[in-house]
């Protein structure tokens, strides 16, 4: 299990999403251009020294994430667009989560590369969560459902 970031925008999302990771042992992708340094203090101060455990690989681009991807890892896009919810989405050990930009999601081309476009279920009233919020929930429910959360 992957989880990879698409031109994020805010830093303490970043950060926050890092801890995450680190905490639960997954590996980050962060896709650039990114909207803010990787030595940014507020992105320090939401991952704190939890950094330092994160497996983090930085892509130049999309297109250089999509180069080095391994071929059996699908790309699963979570989108307020998508077509299953994740409660009923099947995941593999294996899968990439993919989270877009906080300001704008992802582009079209992005959307067609994923193999699975995954929504998290709100009120009819609600738009969206926070970027960090839907990829703790989503990260979180693809560990449980694959058997792959930390034995503590």
């Amino acid at each position: 299990m992957r989880l990879a970031l698409y031109e994020p925008d805010i830093p303490q999302n970043t950060g926050a999403l890092l801890r995450l990771a680190a905490c639960f042992g997954v590996a980050v992708d962060l896709i650039e251009p990114m909207g803010f340094l990787f030595d940014d203090r507020r992105l320090k101060r939401a991952a704190l020294d939890y950094v330092a455990l994160a497996a983090v690989t930085r892509y130049p681009s999309w297109t250089s994430f999509l180069a080095t991807r391994e071929p059996d890892s699908r790309l699963v896009l979570l989108t307020t667009s998508g077509d299953v919810t994740l409660d009923r989405f099947e995941f593999t050990p294996s899968d990439t989560i993919l989270l877009g930009r906080e300001s704008a999601g992802v582009p079209r081309h992005v959307h067609e590369a994923a193999a699975a476009r995954v929504v998290i279920s709100l009120r009819a009233e609600a738009r969206s969560l926070n970027v960090a919020l839907t990829g703790a929930i989503a990260l979180y429910e693809a560990l449980r459902k694959t058997g792959q959360l930390p034995a503590g």
